[in-house]
C-alpha cells in the first residue's frame, strides 16, 4: 500500500523512542510498512517490521528481505545486526507496537475527519457500503477487505494522503487492552458500533467487558451511530454517561430513537425500509432480504442522515447498493487456466491483495490481469495509472487488458503486455478463447463493468454442483495445529488422494506460501504433477511403484521404502542411471511398522536394514516414520503408547549408527492434538487440515474447509402414495412437495443416504432425501420450504458436515471427502 508521505529513518527512530543503526545513509527514507516478506512490493522504499508469532519471526526472513533489496528494518533490542548486511536497522522492544506507533503518527498528519467502525458482525460491509454511499461526495481512504487486526488498522491508516478528505476504516479485536492501540492510530472523529455477538467470548469474563473494550475506540469522538436494540452496548453508554462527552445518534425497531425504524417489507429481490426521522416519513428500498443485509443497510442509512445527506439521495443511492466480495473466488478454466474472480470493485488497496493472491498460484507460467477503470480514486488519472504500472511489474504480471474509457486513455502509461478496449461488450466481441491458454487470469473490475460476464466466458463449462474449498480455513487449521507444536518441530502436510478430494496443487501452493515445511503424496505422478504447477518443497511419496522411480528420481521426489524389496530396485535403479553426480546421495524415507501390520520394516529386521544403508553410497536417510493406529480413540490408549515407545526404540537405534541427523515423525493429525509428548523432529498433517477432529473440543475450534453445493432442477407437487425414484424405494405418506437436485452417486454422494437416511440444507432448513439417489440426481422432500427452481442446496458444509454424513452411513469423514468425483466443479476462494 502506498503512502504519499515519506519518513526518514531517523523520523521513526525519533517517534518510536528507539534506537538507530544507520548502515545505508543514502537509502534511509521509506514510504510504506512491510511485514509480510511475501508481499514486498516496493523494496527501496519499505520499512520491514520483524513481528515475532507463534509460530513464524519476522528476524528469520531479514536477510531474504536484504537480497531483495530492502533497506530499512526495525527489530527487537537484542537483535544482533549481521556484519555483511549494510541495511538500516532501529532497535525496540516490540517491533508490532512501533509499527503501531509509526502510524499513529502518520496519522496525525491528517485534519480530515475518519469514521471507525466496530462490532461483532458486518464490520466489513457497512465499511464499504458507507464507501458506496458516499464516494460521490468525498474521497475516500478506507480499509482494504478486512483489515481490521493490530497489524491490518496499521496498514489501512498507512494509506492517507492529501488526496482525501475522508476515512473509514474498521477496527475487530480479540482480546482486551487491543482497542485502545487501535483507537490512536485511527482516532475516529465519528463512530459506529454495529452490534455485539459472541465471538471471541472465550478472551473476555463478560458481554459488558467485550463491549467496554469496543467502546475504547471512540474516545474523545465527536459522533457516536448505534442500535439501541442492542441492549448491552445501550447499557453501557448510558451508564459511561457518553452523551455528556460526545453527540449520540441512535436507531431503533423497539423504542424512540433518532431514527425510529418501522415497517420493513420483503419482496422477492429488494427490501423496503420505513422509519421517521425528525418527525417526517422516510423509505429506503435496498436490493437485499436478508436481516444481516437491513441491519447494515441501517445503519449506513443513520450515519448518511447525521451526516445531512438529503433523503431523496439517500433513497436512490441505497436502491444501488451492491454485494460486497468478501472473498477472491479461483475456479477451473477453458484451456488449462485458472481463473481468480474479483468482479465487484476496483481501488488500489484491493487490487494490492488480489495480485498477492495471484502470485502465491504457481501452476501456470503466466500470469494475467483483465482490470476496469479504477473508480473514484481520488488521483490524478495519469499518475493513478503509472502507480498501477509499477504494481503490476512489482507483482510480475505478463499480460494487462484494460477495460474502460480512462484506462484506454491512458495506455502510454503502462510498460506491461497490453490490450485495451473502451467497455466489457467490446471486450467479450473481440474474445478468441485461444489467446488465453495455461495461465492464471485474474478478472478485477468495478461492478459496472459487469466482469461477472467475463469470469463466464472462461470459465470450463461444469454442472451447477461445485466443491467450495474456503483457503482461509485452511490457513486457520495449519496455524492452529502449529501453535500446538515446539518451535522446532517441523510440519509435513499430506496432500495425497487429490489432498483428500480438495484440489493439490491449489491446497499445495496455499501450503507453500504458508510455509510448510514438507508435503507427502500417495503415488509419485500426484508429485510430478505439484512440481509441473511450481511447489518447489520437498515432496515424499508414500507408494513408490517400481516403473515411477526414475520419475521420481528427475523430479526431485523423495521415495518411502519399507521393504528390502523396495530398496534393492530402487538402488538398483539409481545405479543403473548415468546422470546422477559421483557422491550424489538421494533421499528417501524409511517407514517402521509399529503395530499397523500394513506397510514398514519390522524391529527385528533393522540390524540387517542398518548393514545396507551403512554400505549403499546412494541413499541418504533423510526421515524415519512409522502409522498410528489409533491414536484418535482413547479406548486404544495403551497401544498407542506401546506405538510411540516402540517408534522411539527402533527411530533410536537407526540415529545411533548413521552419521548425519536423521528426523522422526509419527504423529497424524488427532496425534499432533492428544500425544504432544511425541513430535520428535516432524508431525505429519491430514485430515486434521480440512478441519475434522478427534474430540468435539477441538472440532469447535477448526474450520470445515469444504462446502458441496448444488442446486434445485425442478419442483412438484407429489400426492400421498406416489410412489418416487428408481425401484419405488419413495413412497410419499402425505401430500409433498418433492425437488430434484443435480448431484448423484456419480457425482460422490453416497447411495446408502437414500430413502430417508440423508437430508441437504435448503434455505436453512434440512430437507430428507426420498427415494433411492440416482447416478446424477436425488430428490429431497422439501414441504414447507419456499424454495424455488434454482435455489442453492447446500450438501456439506459448515452447518452440516461431513462429520455428521459419515455417522448416518456408519463411515469416516476420509471416505465422504474423498468421494466427491473429479467431474465436480472445485471452486477455491480467499477472504
Amino acid at each position: 500500500m502506498i503512502a504519499h508521505k515519506s519518513y526518514s529513518m531517523k523520523e521513526v527512530a525519533k517517534v518510536t523512542a528507539s534506537e538507530l543503526v544507520e548502515n545505508d545513509p543514502d537509502h534511509a527514507v521509506i514510504s510504506e510498512l512491510l511485514t509480510d516478506s511475501r508481499k514486498l512490493a516496493d523494496p527501496p522504499n519499505s520499512l520491514f517490521f520483524a513481528i515475532r508469532g507463534d509460530r513464524n519471526n519476522g528476524h528469520n526472513f531479514i536477510r531474504d528481505l536484504y537480497e531483495s533489496g530492502v533497506r530499512n528494518f526495525i527489530v527487537e533490542e537484542g537483535y544482533i545486526i549481521p556484519e555483511d548486511i549494510k541495511a538500516n536497522f532501529i532497535r525496540t522492544a516490540v517491533p508490532l507496537r512501533a509499527m503501531q506507533v509509526v502510524a499513529a503518527h502518520h496519522r496525525k498528519s491528517f485534519n480530515f475527519p475518519v469514521i471507525g467502525v466496530t462490532g461483532s458482525n458486518g464490520k466489513t460491509i457497512v465499511k464499504e457500503w458507507l464507501y458506496q454511499l458516499l464516494r460521490e461526495d468525498y474521497h475516500i481512504v478506507r480499509s482494504p477487505k478486512s483489515y481490521n487486526s493490530q497489524i491490518g488498522v496499521p496498514l489501512s491508516v498507512w494509506q492517507m494522503s492529501t488526496e482525501h478528505n475522508l476515512g473509514i476504516f474498521e477496527a475487530g479485536i480479540s482480546m482486551p487492552g487491543e482497542m485502545i492501540c487501535l483507537h490512536d492510530i485511527v482516532l475516529p472523529a465519528i463512530g459506529v458500533f454495529l452490534n455485539i455477538g459472541q465471538a471471541h467470548d472465550e478472551n473476555f469474563d463478560s458481554e459488558t467487558d467485550k463491549i467496554q473494550e469496543k467502546l475504547n475506540l471512540f474516545e474523545g469522538a465527536d459522533l457516536l451511530v448505534y442500535c439501541k436494540d442492542y441492549v448491552g452496548i445501550h447499557e453501557e453508554i448510558t451508564s459511561r454517561n457518553l452523551a455528556a462527552k460526545l453527540k449520540l445518534f441512535t436507531w431503533s425497531r423497539k423504542s424512540k430513537a433518532d431514527l425510529q425504524v418501522g415497517r420493513i417489507v420483503r419482496k422477492e429481490h429488494e427490501a423496503e425500509i420505513q422509519g421517521i426521522y425528525r418527525n417526517q416519513f422516510l423509505t429506503i428500498r435496498i436490493p437485499f432480504t436478508d436481516d444481516a443485509s437491513i441491519e447494515n443497510a441501517i445503519h449506513c442509512w443513520a450515519l448518511l442522515l447525521v451526516l445531512e445527506v438529503e433523503p431523496e439521495v439517500i433513497r436512490q443511492r441505497m436502491e444501488l447498493l451492491s454485494p460486497v466480495a468478501m472473498r477472491l473466488e479461483m475456479k477451473e478454466g477453458l484451456n488449462n487456466c485458472s481463473i481468480i474472480n474479483d468482479s465487484y470493485n476496483s481501488d488500489i488497496g484491493s487490487l494490492t491483495i488480489a495480485l498477492d493472491f495471484l502470485n502465491q498460484q504457481k501452476q501456470h507460467p503466466r500470469r494475467t490481469l483483465i482490470l476496469s477503470d479504477i473508480l473514484q480514486s481520488g488521483k490524478d488519472e495519469n499518475a493513478l495509472y503509472r502507480q498501477v504500472n509499477d504494481l503490476l511489474l512489482q507483482k510480475q504480471v505478463d499480460r494487462l487488458i484494460g477495460i474502460g474509457p480512462a484506462i484506454s486513455r491512458q495506455q502510454n502509461a503502462f510498460t506491461v503486455d497490453a490490450k485495451f478496449f473502451i467497455g466489457t461488450d467490446e471486450f467479450l466481441q473481440d474474445l478468441s478463447y485461444s489467446a488465453f491458454v495455461n495461465e492464471t487470469v485474474l478478472i478485477k473490475g468495478a461492478r459496472s463493468f459487469g466482469f461477472e460476464r467475463i469470469s463466464k466466458a472462461l470459465q470450463q463449462k461444469a454442472h451447477e454442483t461445485v466443491l467450495e474449498i474456503n483457503l482461509n480455513a485452511v490457513v486457520h487449521n495449519l496455524n492452529l495445529f502449529r501453535s500446538r507444536l515446539k518451535k522446532e518441530t517441523k510440519l509435513m502436510v499430506m496432500v495425497k488422494a487429490f489432498s483428500y478430494g480438495s484440489g493439490s496443487f491449489e491446497i499445495a501452493n496455499t501450503l507453500q506460501f504458508h510455509r510448510a515445511d514438507y508435503l507427502a503424496v500417495a503415488y509419485a505422478d500426484e508429485g510430478v504433477q505439484l512440481r509441473k504447477s511450481g511447489i518447489t518443497l520437498p515432496i515424499m511419496v508414500m507408494n513408490p511403484e517400481e516403473q515411477s522411480f526414475d520419475a521420481m528420481i528427475s523430479y526431485r521426489l523423495e521415495p518411502e521404502i519399507y521393504s528390502f524389496r523396495i530398496l534393492n530396485k530402487f538402488t538398483d535403479v539409481l545405479r543403473r542411471r548415468g546422470d546422477i553426480p559421483a557422491g550424489t546421495r538421494i533421499p528417501v524415507h524409511l517407514e517402521f511398522d509399529t503395530g499397523m501390520k500394513r506397510l514398514g520394516f519390522e524391529e527385528e529386521e533393522l540390524n540387517e536394514l542398518i548393514i545396507r544403508l551403512k554400505n549403499n553410497k546412494h541413499l541418504k536417510v533423510v526421515s524415519v516414520f512409522s502409522h498410528m493406529v489409533a491414536s484418535d480413540e482413547s479406548l486404544h490408549d495403551a497401544f498407542t503408547r506401546e506405538q510411540i515407545e516402540r517408534f522411539r526404540r527402533m527411530s533410536e537405534m537407526i540415529q545411533s549408527h548413521l552419521n548425519y541427523p536423521v528426523m522422526r515423525h509419527l504423529l497424524n493429525s488427532s496425534g499432533i492434538l492428544r500425544f504432544p509428548e511425541a513430535q520428535f523432529e516432524m508431525v505429519r498433517l491430514g485430515i486434521g487440515l480440512h478441519g475434522i477432529a478427534s474430540s468435539p473440543q477441538e472440532q469447535r475450534q477448526l474450520q470445515m474447509v469444504a462446502t458441496l453445493k448444488t442446486t434445485i432442477s425442478q419442483i412438484r407437487q407429489v400426492k400421498a402414495g406416489d410412489t418416487i425414484g428408481y425401484s419405488r424405494k419413495g413412497v410419499a405418506a402425505k401430500d409433498m412437495t418433492l425437488a430434484t437436485v443435480g448431484i448423484g452417486y456419480a457425482d460422490g454422494f453416497n447411495r446408502r443416504l437414500g430413502n430417508g437416511i440423508g437430508k441437504m440444507l435448503v434455505m436453512g432448513q434440512f430437507a430428507p432425501v426420498v427415494g433411492s439417489v440416482c447416478m446424477d440426481m436425488t430428490m429431497i422432500d422439501i414441504t414447507g420450504i419456499p424454495a424455488r427452481e434454482g435455489t442453492e442446496v447446500i450438501v456439506f458444509g459448515s452447518d452440516y458436515s461431513i462429520l455428521d454424513i459419515a455417522k448416518q452411513i456408519d463411515t469416516i469423514p476420509y471416505e465422504v471427502l474423498t468421494a466427491v468425483s473429479d467431474r465436480v466443479k472445485r471452486v477455491y476462494f480467499h477472504e
